[in-house]
């Protein structure tokens, strides 16, 4: 049964309008992004085998191009409409943030952060300058690695922050392909920085990890040298 033929309370975009983005599962948002699906799979039906092929949403959206080219029934019309999707979450968090909504609650942190973080196909290190009103200044990717790690300068990432007048900060960076437990290097970094930032009063607030499937936050977590 084509989707146009399901009850209206079933219908993805109907659904959507009627009762809010919040009611829907993975496979339905997807579905509203893929629009159409193959001679013999509804959008959804679609939807729901790309995610249990790739494990999760969060798997799919942060798989290589040809790998989601590869799939049957995703070409390159429907790869651009779940892209667009990803970008325009990103520009409207960064809008919002823009206007003057500050990160002073860590559930906002995540999601900014991993929206920004989880499509690298490399580990990175970001740095997120705040004011004392926890508003953003300045979010930039400053160090770039490979597949596993990433050298990180404390003394750049310092230079950085004063010159864009900050006086608190949060770091980040990614695990590509792995989850968001925390490494010893990880450990050491976030012990070393925070130490350097107390010298010059800058208050490191959190150090933010993006893995596969999820992110963590060390000072949510209090792990040291947050604990």
């Amino acid at each position: 049964m084509a989707i146009k033929d399901w009850h209206e309370d079933d219908r993805p975009r109907e659904k959507l309008l009627k009762f809010g983005a919040a009611h829907l599962s993975d496979a339905e948002i997807l579905a509203i992004f893929l629009r159409t699906g193959t001679q013999s799979q509804s959008a959804i039906e679609l939807a729901r085998h790309l995610i249990a092929q790739f494990g999760s949403l969060a798997e799919l959206l942060a798989a290589p191009k040809e790998t989601v080219l590869a799939c049957h029934g995703m070409g390159p019309a429907k790869y651009a409409q779940i892209l667009a999707s990803l970008e325009m979450g990103k520009r409207y968090l960064d809008s919002q943030l823009k206007v003057g909504h500050s990160l002073n609650r860590s559930q906002m942190v995540k999601v900014y952060i991993s929206t920004q973080l989880r499509g690298e196909p490399r580990e990175v290190f970001a740095v997120l300058c705040l004011d004392n009103a926890l508003n953003l200044i300045n979010f930039e990717i400053l160090f770039t690695g490979g597949i596993s790690s990433c050298s990180v300068c404390i003394k750049h990432v310092l230079r950085h922050a004063l010159s864009h007048a900050a006086t608190q900060l949060i770091v980040a960076h990614n695990h590509p392909h792995t989850d968001a437990t925390p490494s010893t290097a990880d450990n050491l970094l976030t012990y070393e920085l925070k130490k350097a930032c107390d010298l010059i009063d800058l208050s490191l607030i959190d150090h933010i990890i993006v893995g596969r499937n999820e992110t963590l936050s060390y000072a949510e977590s209090c792990l040291a040298p947050f604990g």
